[in-house]
């Protein structure tokens, strides 16, 4: 056999290759707290062969299914009208930003859907979408594009195009604080408790304590209230 026949058949079979591994199916942790919503998408997803249900989790589980699975991809139903699914998408960005998030809701209401977005979301669609724009949409996702509709898109350009100028950011009294601390800060702004913050974060207890202490430090005040008063004016000039 010829060298050049040797190459030819190489790069055929390496060519066969990249084309498997090119239609292999899309993995996905589907996170819905009904069980027959859950069965529903999976049956619909699974029609074409183009995706596959992984794991199934109702909140939080989700993101041990996430680490055990590493999907391409997390679908997670947004639960209105609680939202509790924004802070299972919120946990999972923290601890796992390389995994790609799409919410899906029953609600026609761009309000949540930006508020979704506004976590790291890569896509926001509706449950009575039909299955082949559905499938283009989750496929767009997992490639690194929005998967969003042309009227969400659009009031996302309008909320931009009003947005305030930055402001610089006030440095804290007692120094800079850490990405970490700043984290802290933020979800003692939305109002979570030590336990919700170590939970979203990944961390333990003791530790969420000890970063509360220094931003307090910082800070140079004495309480979360007086830390949440100053921190509102912090977030608002660093945004």
């Amino acid at each position: 056999m010829s060298t050049s026949t040797i190459r030819n058949r190489a790069s055929r079979e390496a060519g066969a290759g990249s084309h498997d591994a090119a239609q292999a199916p899309v993995r996905i942790v589907l996170v819905d707290r009904d069980s027959l919503a859950r069965r529903a998408m999976r049956e619909e997803l699974a029609q074409t062969g183009e995706f596959i249900i992984v794991a199934e989790a109702e909140g939080h589980d989700a993101i041990q299914s996430v680490r055990d699975e590493q999907p391409d991809l997390v679908l997670i139903d947004i639960g209105y009208p609680e939202m509790i699914g924004i802070g299972v998408g919120k946990a999972l960005r923290h601890q796992m930003p390389a995994t790609p998030i799409v919410f899906c809701s029953i609600a026609d209401d761009e309000d949540t859907a930006i508020r979704a977005l506004s976590v790291g979301a890569a896509g926001y669609v509706s449950k009575d979408l039909d299955p082949a724009p559905l499938r283009r949409a989750l496929r767009g996702a997992v490639a690194g594009e929005a998967a969003i509709s042309r009227r969400l898109a659009r009031r996302l350009v309008e909320e931009l195009s009003r947005a305030p100028e930055p402001r610089p950011r006030l440095r804290p009294l007692g120094g800079e604080l850490t990405v970490r601390e700043w984290e802290v800060l933020d979800l003692l702004i939305d109002g979570e408790s030590t336990a919700a913050i170590a939970q979203t974060l990944g961390l333990a207890l003791e530790t969420v304590r000890s970063h509360v202490k220094h931003v307090l430090r910082k800070l140079g005040v004495g309480s979360r209230g007086e830390a949440v008063a100053i921190a509102q004016r912090l977030r608002a000039r660093r945004a």
